[in-house]
């Protein structure tokens, strides 16, 4: 009998501990699907901080180093940078990426390191209590922005993907989202790009990936779904950003 569709070898058997209607777990198989394809699992290293992603190494069945809060990109140029033939990715949400390591994540871009990252962005801070973030859009509620996010008091949310894209080192920014089939499809393309230009040499990749928080919304899982394409993709504009030859 054909086999259609089966586990990747890349994922553990370990349940995952998101929330239900979560899309991290999606994240997660996209990423693992990229990397058996692309036959790298036993020479790829992942890096995950503090956030709702933290017990990645949980997950993925290849090496994995723990940083701390905002601290991804340094740690894996470090790896990188001592082990160059090895594929080195970050896993980050944007409550750390986009805060607190926002001078990592620009840095490493700037100095176009040889890394993946995976940026997940859901426009608020998951693990912690559903803070507002950076990327929290303009009116949203969250528990430190109970009447909505004010711009006037609390300025606009950062298009981390635009920022990064002006610098001359990134080789490829890409936004997706996984709201639905064909972008799930569109965004495992993009996430397996991302690690093909790191085996070719060509420097800084970071996939933006538009996911939900149902839980800290306050929504079910198919309203969190329908909120991130009503609200979030005209906020994050899907597509490209930048693309070196």
């Amino acid at each position: 009998m054909a086999v259609v569709y089966e586990k990747t070898k890349m994922l553990t058997d370990k349940p995952l501990h998101y929330c239900p209607g979560c899309t991290h777990g999606i994240i997660h198989r996209l990423v693992a699907e990229a990397i058996d394809e692309l036959g790298i699992q036993g020479k790829t290293i992942g890096v995950a901080p503090v956030g709702c992603a933290v017990f990645a190494y949980d997950y993925f069945n290849c090496d994995m180093m723990e940083a701390a809060h905002g601290r991804a990109p340094a740690v894996a140029t470090g790896c990188k940078r001592v082990n160059p033939g090895n594929i080195v990715f970050t896993y980050q949400g944007d409550g750390d990426l986009a805060s607190i390591g926002a001078a990592e994540i620009t840095h490493a871009a700037a100095r176009n390191e040889n890394i993946t990252v995976i940026f997940v962005n859901n426009a608020i801070y998951g693990m912690t209590g559903g803070q507002m973030a950076p990327t929290t859009l303009p009116g949203q509620v969250t528990t430190t922005s109970p009447y909505g996010r004010d711009v006037n008091h609390c300025g606009y949310p950062i298009r981390i993907s635009e920022m990064l894209a002006t610098l001359e080192g990134p080789a490829y920014i890409n936004r997706v989202s996984v709201h639905d089939v064909k972008n799930i499809m569109n965004a495992k393309k993009a996430i397996k790009r991302a690690f093909e230009l790191q085996m070719q040499g060509k420097g800084f990749s970071l996939i933006e990936v538009l996911s939900t928080c149902p839980t800290n919304w306050g929504m079910t899982p198919k309203e969190a779904l329908k909120w991130l394409e009503d609200n979030m993709i005209p906020q994050y504009p899907l597509g490209v950003k930048k693309e070196r030859e």
